[in-house]
């Protein structure tokens, strides 16, 4: 089988809830999603989906995103899509770094080979575990009474885990976390997650006003060794994010025990191949996991599941349905939240199929 086309759609995705807010100020109404398909000479075509969170989040955008994917493909035109170890190592001969470029294309060709395979990506990435898995619901920044009633209404909505976006000012951040606890029944999980946000004296500041309250701590300060340094002064659960973008700072946070869970974002890893890599060391070291990406639509959220589904049960802390989000479906067959919780397609490879109505033309053609 050999690839002898890609194909880029752009797509906007708006929020249900009008944005979304997390720290430092930043925010975002409508994402800007990157579609890639894959065709095969064999008939098949697979698809996978990049989207950033924004430009000023991670070392990633959407328009990168394309012309990453633009400068790769013409390296890949007439190679196996289903030899996806050659093919992420010709992708990393081609372009150096970039790991968001390339997450789509290996997300596609990991569609393709469950088709040609006609089994679904959960069973090629290990087996499924159970019928379903749990979800956490971001809850976007606001003032503390409006966080702690959305947190009330998606908790009614059958959600039992909650990233509570904080960041901002630790005297406010204080009463969210405070104001959220009040609302939570028994069997909800609190995460403050300040995405980089705080300087250290600030993070120092948040867990000590919260030290009896039953909360995680998510990626308090921008650098692993600010991390570290908060880890060493709360006895709170632990959670890195932004730090973990490959096996070496995982490798360094277990020997430092740095981080109770783990959360892995597949593009930011470049792709299922090598956040599977990552699973499956998380998985001997005994780390949980958040299994998820920055952000996306129907396609992003069917790979979260299917590598969510495939990972065991007692060490995925959670993952999440971009989709819910979005006010736009792009593709047929999705996986849909029931009750706070998911399931991958029981249907070859990802199991969706894209809305071409919607996608419309592609933006860029290689061949």
């Amino acid at each position: 089988m050999r690839i002898t086309r890609i194909s880029i759609y752009q797509v906007d995705l708006p929020l249900h809830e009008g944005g979304y807010n997390w720290s430092g100020g930043k925010s975002v109404s409508v994402f800007d999603s990157t579609v890639v398909g894959v065709e095969t000479d064999a008939g098949l075509t697979g698809y996978g989906e990049v989207c950033p969170l924004g430009p000023a989040y991670l070392p990633a955008y959407a328009a990168g995103a394309r012309a990453g994917i633009l400068e790769l493909g013409p390296h890949l035109i007439g190679c196996d899509p289903i030899q996806l170890g050659a093919l992420n190592r010709r992708m990393d001969a081609a372009l150096k770094g970039h790991p968001y470029a390339k997450s789509a294309i290996d997300v596609a060709c990991w569609d393709v080979l469950g088709q040609a395979a006609r089994m679904p990506i959960a069973e090629l990435l290990g087996g499924r575990y159970g019928a379903d898995f749990v979800l956490y619901r971001a809850i976007s920044q606001d003032s503390p009474d409006a966080m702690a009633q959305r947190v009330a209404e998606y908790r009614a909505e059958g959600y039992r885990r909650f990233q509570l976006k904080v960041g901002s000012k630790p005297e406010v951040d204080i009463k969210r976390i405070r104001a959220v606890s009040e609302v939570l029944k028994e069997g909800d999980l609190l995460v403050a997650d300040a995405n980089t946000g705080w300087l250290t004296h600030e993070a120092l500041r948040v867990v000590r006003a919260v030290s009896d309250l039953d909360v995680y701590i998510e990626q308090p300060c921008l650098s692993y060794e600010e991390c570290r340094s908060i880890r060493e002064r709360t006895n709170h659960p632990f959670i890195l994010d932004e730090s973990i973008d490959g096996i070496e700072p995982l490798l360094r946070a277990a020997a430092d025990r740095c981080a109770d869970v783990v959360n892995i974002k597949i593009s930011k890893l470049g792709g299922l191949t090598k956040a599977r890599q990552v699973r499956d060391l998380c998985v001997s070291l005994g780390i949980a996991m958040t299994i998820e990406d920055s952000w996306g639509g129907d396609i992003t959220t069917a790979a979260i599941a299917h590598l969510a589904h495939s990972t065991p049960t007692e060490l995925l802390f959670t993952s999440t349905d971009f989709n819910s989000y979005v006010t736009v479906s792009i593709a047929e067959g999705a996986p849909q939240r029931q009750e706070g919780r998911l399931s991958a397609s029981r249907e070859p490879g990802l199991g969706v199929t894209p809305r071409m109505d919607v996608l419309g033309d592609p933006v860029m053609v290689i061949e």
